[in-house]
């Protein structure tokens, strides 16, 4: 049966050259949209363009999609999270990921391995600091609090700021099945990225078995709504290619892994081959019409209103609209939805 589906925007990246999209966040507010997010890679950062709008609006619940953890110690995302959580009266979701080796050790200069481990850790340190309960220590191998070393004056603290919520709900970037049940079990969401709605309970159902009730899947989505269903098809093919094949290292990307598990490992290498080889143009072309199709929302409206059934019969909760910023076709797929 289907049920409820909620809808928010995801306005990814801030680029230099691009006006912001204060517009479309405020036409996302007025039609009633759950939540806005925003995303960071080796650029701009997520939580100042989320400070941004969160100045602006006054009701919609602001995410970051996500927050890469290795840009920032746990005590820094926790100061962050906690400011802008009551600087907006309590609107915030961190999204949180931990990136990849290449992004990891190669832009901000730390070792990458044990990944779950790190984020279970990471977790941990930030709801220690936003309960207050004592100062905080940690005895894990990856963040320890107080520093074991340097000048040996290091002491366990407690925030100086009481957050206004103690519980400020974390969702979880995931991407593998490990990943996933991990979310399910210590986070209050996952983030899916390139998701086929029609494939999650069979390639994540056991990943997601132990998840809590009111656990949310908000699974962000290319959106182009336009007569031209081939012209869509090309454009959903860009940022594809470009995450099959230039984010991750050729012998380890999550990305193209995840592709694959929906049932194009051949292509997916294909296209990275291509790609790598800087052969960019064809490697959009070899992304395979189906794929782009099954992970976005392109086409007619009647066309998009017929396939979000698919995504109301899913275990996703919210769809983050991406590529859409005029009020008029917003106001359009939230009807859609609706209906």
């Amino acid at each position: 049966m289907s049920t409820p589906l909620k809808l928010g925007i995801n306005v990814g990246y801030w680029q230099r050259g691009i006006d912001d999209q204060t517009e479309t966040v405020l036409a996302a507010e007025r039609l009633g949209y759950d939540c806005v997010f925003t995303a960071e890679a080796y650029g701009s950062d997520a939580f100042t363009t989320l400070t941004w709008y969160a100045a602006r609006t006054s009701r919609i619940r602001l995410g970051t999609a996500v927050a890469q953890m290795s840009a920032r110690t746990p005590a820094a995302t926790a100061m962050h999270a906690l400011t802008l959580d009551a600087l907006s009266g309590g609107r915030l979701i961190l999204g949180l990921g931990a990136s990849g080796p290449q992004v990891v050790e190669g832009w901000y200069g730390v070792p990458f391995p044990r990944p779950l481990a790190r984020t279970r850790e990471y977790v941990d340190i930030l709801r220690k600091i936003w309960r207050r309960g004592e100062p905080v220590t940690n005895d894990g191998p990856h963040y320890p609090l107080p520093y074991p070393g340097g000048t040996g004056l290091g002491k366990p603290l407690k925030s100086i700021v009481h957050p206004l919520r103690p519980d400020i709900p974390v969702y979880l970037g995931a991407e593998g099945p490990k990943n996933i049940a991990l979310a399910a079990e210590i986070a209050q969401g996952w983030l899916p990225l390139f998701v086929d709605p029609a494939k999650i309970d069979a390639l994540f159902g056991e990943s997601l078995a132990g998840r809590p009730p009111g656990f949310e899947i908000a699974a962000t989505v290319t959106t182009i709504v336009t007569d031209d269903l081939p012209a869509a098809l090309e454009l959903a093919k860009i940022p594809l290619a470009f995450y099959i094949g230039g984010m991750g290292a050729r012998d380890r990307n999550f990305h193209l892994d995840l592709i694959a598990r929906l049932g194009y490992a051949d292509q997916a290498a294909k296209v990275q081959e291509l790609f790598l080889s800087g052969r960019r143009d064809e490697a959009v072309k070899a992304v395979p019409d189906e794929l782009a199709d099954s992970i976005s929302l392109l086409g007619p409206l009647p066309r998009i209103r017929e396939r979000l059934r698919l995504w109301r019969d899913s275990p996703v909760t919210t769809l983050l609209i991406a590529g859409v910023r005029d009020e008029p076709t917003l106001r359009a797929l939230k009807e859609a939805a609706e209906s």
